[in-house]
């Protein structure tokens, strides 16, 4: 009980200064912020801060593990014979219907934009992001399908795939920093989803469905 007491206040800790930064960075921009002001208002001191959150990019980006892992686990849970384009066609749907942020489609997601756009040192660091969710999306699929380690095909499916859920992703976050409602954003998204996701299941098809039960 002790040892689960430390690892929630531990939580609650890292939580209550990353809150406190997004708070300063909505309100002044990332740039006008400094770390020392982020822990004077989260109450810690700034060693404290660099405990939890090695650098301040990291206090914006405090999901980025999460981020990376997504498309992982969009993988690992695609259904028997569901090939990886249309388990990510799937998924990016779903989060459309729901409005969740794992693909930045939630409210909100127009200010983080504008943020990250006036900040150099943030569009570096999502930048470094998406490089990090497509290399680990590309060694899973290399290690799941076995693929000779020469084979590029796993790199550029996964390349393919992100690519097309970055760019719907940002076609929607354009259309809210423009002022439409997301009433008329969804319909128009999913519509360009369907078109999107279609065009990479005829040209890769089926490549890494998972075989059913009792397949061969």
């Amino acid at each position: 009980m002790e040892e689960g007491l430390r690892e929630r206040k531990k939580r609650e800790t890292r939580q209550r200064i990353a809150d406190m930064a997004m708070g300063l960075f909505m309100a002044r921009g990332f740039d006008n912020v400094t770390v020392a002001e982020v822990a004077r208002a989260a109450d810690v001191s700034v060693n404290t801060v660099f405990n939890y959150f090695p650098t301040k990019e990291d206090l914006f980006a405090d999901r980025q593990q999460l981020a990376v892992d997504l498309p992982q686990q969009v993988l690992r849970e695609r259904r028997p014979g569901e090939g990886v384009v249309r388990a990510f066609r799937r998924d990016y749907l779903d989060a459309i219907d729901t409005r969740d942020w794992r693909y930045g489609l939630n409210m909100g997601s127009d200010v983080f934009a504008r943020i990250v756009g006036a900040s150099p040192a943030l569009v570096a660091r999502l930048r470094e992001l998406h490089v990090e969710r497509e290399a680990g999306l590309a060694r899973m699929l290399a290690d799941e399908l076995d693929s000779d380690p020469d084979d590029l095909v796993p790199q550029m499916v996964a390349a393919h795939v992100l690519d097309t859920t970055r760019i719907l992703t940002g076609y929607a976050v354009s259309r809210m920093l423009a002022g439409d409602v997301w009433e008329a954003i969804a319909p128009d998204l999913r519509v360009q989803a369907e078109q999107a996701f279609g065009l990479l299941e005829s040209g890769l098809g089926d490549y890494g469905a998972r075989t059913p039960p009792g397949g061969h």
